[in-house]
Formats: C-alpha cells, sequence, structure tokens
C-alpha cells in the first residue's frame, strides 16, 4: 500500500468510525428519531453532496444507464443494513455496534474467493481473517452468554456486515467504470424517497434534542457523503478485499469514542475481541513478500 493510500486508509476509517457514535445518540429512544428517519436524514444530506458533483463531471449519466445494478446496491449498501444498525443501537453499544462490523472482511474475502479470485487464498489473508473471525465469534458469544447485549440486535449487525461485503463488489464487478461518486449519490437518493413514506408517518411527537438533530446532520455530511466518496478512491487504488478491512480500524474508533463520550462500558468481550480484529486487519492488509 502506497503512502498516499494509507492516509486514505486512515482518513475512510476515522470517517466510517464516528456513525455509530451519532447513531446512537440520534436514535434513543427517548430523546431522538426513530432509526428510520436517520435513515432518511443522512441519505438526504449525502444524496446533496454527491449528485452535484456526479452532475458536474456528467458521471451520473453512467450509473442511471446501471439503475437497476445502483438500486440493488442502494437495497443492500443502505436501505436494509442503515435500518437494522440503527435499530440494533437502541439496545447495545456503537462499540460493539462497530466491532462487528468488522467482520465485513471475512465477508469480502469468501465471496471473491468464490468469483475466483486466486489473491483471496494468500496465507497472510487466510490468517488474517481467520484471526478476525476468532474475535468476533468471541465477541458474540461472550456478549450473549454474559447478558451483556441482545442476541437478535447482535445478528442484525451481522447481516448488515454480509450486506456490505456483496454490494461493494457487486456494484465493482457490474459497474466497474462508473464513478462511486455517481453511484452513491444515486443510491442515496434512492434510498431517500424508499424512506420518505416511513419519515413522516414516524415524525417524532416529543421534543427532539439538539444532539440528535447534530448527530444526523453530521452523519449525511461526514460518514455518508464525504466518506463514501473517499472509500471509493481508495477501493479503486487497493482493491475491493483489502479495502475492506478498513473496517477493522472503524472498529477502534467506534470503541474508543462509545467509551469516552458516551461512557459505553468496555465489556470482557470487547476487550478479547477487538485486539483480535485488530490483528487480523494487519495480516490481511501486510504486503507479502515474494
Amino acid at each position: 500500500m502506497s503512502r498516499k493510500s494509507a492516509l486514505i486508509f486512515a482518513l475512510v476509517g476515522f470517517l466510517w468510525g464516528i456513525p455509530y457514535l451519532f447513531i446512537k445518540v440520534a436514535v434513543d429512544e427517548e430523546n431522538g428519531y426513530a432509526p428510520a428517519i436517520v435513515v432518511f436524514g443522512r441519505v438526504l444530506i449525502g444524496a446533496a453532496i454527491l449528485i452535484p458533483l456526479a452532475i458536474k463531471d456528467r458521471s451520473i449519466f453512467d450509473a442511471f444507464r446501471g439503475i437497476k445494478y445502483v438500486a440493488f446496491y442502494a437495497l443492500l449498501e443502505m436501505v436494509i443494513p442503515w435500518i437494522l444498525i440503527g435499530t440494533a443501537e437502541q439496545k447495545i453499544s456503537s462499540g460493539l455496534a462497530g466491532l462487528l462490523i468488522a467482520s465485513v472482511p471475512i465477508w469480502s474475502n469468501l465471496i471473491t474467493y468464490f468469483q475466483g479470485d486466486k489473491d483471496a487464498l494468500k496465507a497472510n489473508r487466510i490468517v488474517g481473517i481467520g484471526i478476525g473471525f476468532i474475535g468476533v465469534v468471541l465477541i458474540v458469544g461472550i456478549e450473549t452468554f454474559t447478558g451483556s447485549s441482545d442476541p437478535l440486535s447482535i445478528l442484525m449487525v451481522i447481516v448488515s456486515a454480509i450486506a456490505y461485503a456483496y454490494a461493494v463488489i457487486m456494484i465493482r464487478n457490474k459497474l466497474p467504470d462508473v464513478s462511486g461518486i455517481a453511484i452513491n449519490g444515486v443510491a442515496m437518493a434512492l434510498t431517500a424517497i424508499f424512506y420518505l413514506p416511513f419519515t413522516i408517518a414516524l415524525w417524532p411527537d416529543h421534543t427532539v434534542s439538539r444532539e440528535a438533530t447534530y448527530s444526523v446532520i453530521a452523519l449525511g455530511v461526514f460518514s455518508t457523503g464525504i466518506a463514501f466518496a473517499v472509500f471509493f478512491t481508495l477501493m479503486a487504488d487497493i482493491g475491493p478485499t483489502r479495502a475492506s478491512v478498513v473496517t477493522y480500524w472503524n472498529t477502534a474508533i467506534a470503541v474508543v469514542l462509545g467509551v469516552i463520550i458516551l461512557s459505553e462500558p468496555l465489556t470482557v468481550g470487547i476487550r478479547i475481541g477487538l485486539p483480535l480484529v485488530m490483528l487480523g486487519s494487519w495480516l490481511v492488509n501486510r504486503r507479502q513478500k515474494v
């Protein structure tokens, strides 16, 4: 990985490490919004950032020509996982949600292997993903058996991780020459249209805190609009499988922010699993000597 790619990797890790904190605040059952409204708000803002850029470079027309793939991508990358994660975070910590999303590289590597990617069988990737998988399994097992977290909410986040992994690989295979900015701008617009009726129906009748509103805005600007544009730049340079490993670094940021800002407990499951998924990240992304 070049120095430029490493810097972009770190930036994406930060931008996608903070949303779990924002989501936790935004979906607070007493002072926040329903998860569907949070999804609507973040994609509406994200689309407002990305679509003008796609119109300016005319790449949006390429995205519209592949609209059936963009729509499927939106379903797997935004419509399904973001409502699941938002709902799950009403019962589990933001750090745990971020840590479970770290399983994305496992699913990404398995998918690309079955699609014929021989690099998926390199020793460092297999060992790294195996260690990361063990970490996730220990987290899920310990959190469930100790009663620290809701099992259904944990399952929701894992399903989201699988959807994330397949969505990115699918769209790059189907629309390899289409700008990531255009793809995500259109996908966010489609997602906003889908969630508009739910937003109207679920609009809160209680007073919403300023923190919840600011969190939705931050989600849209930083963790949706800007983050997706930067991620596709990274993926074009190092490939979808290695780029997906950024979720491991997201994890550390999500856990640390949850503990420091939200005073979330650093549970036994997280203490044991976090070092393992971080080690797995390093191994998968390490250059292998020939």
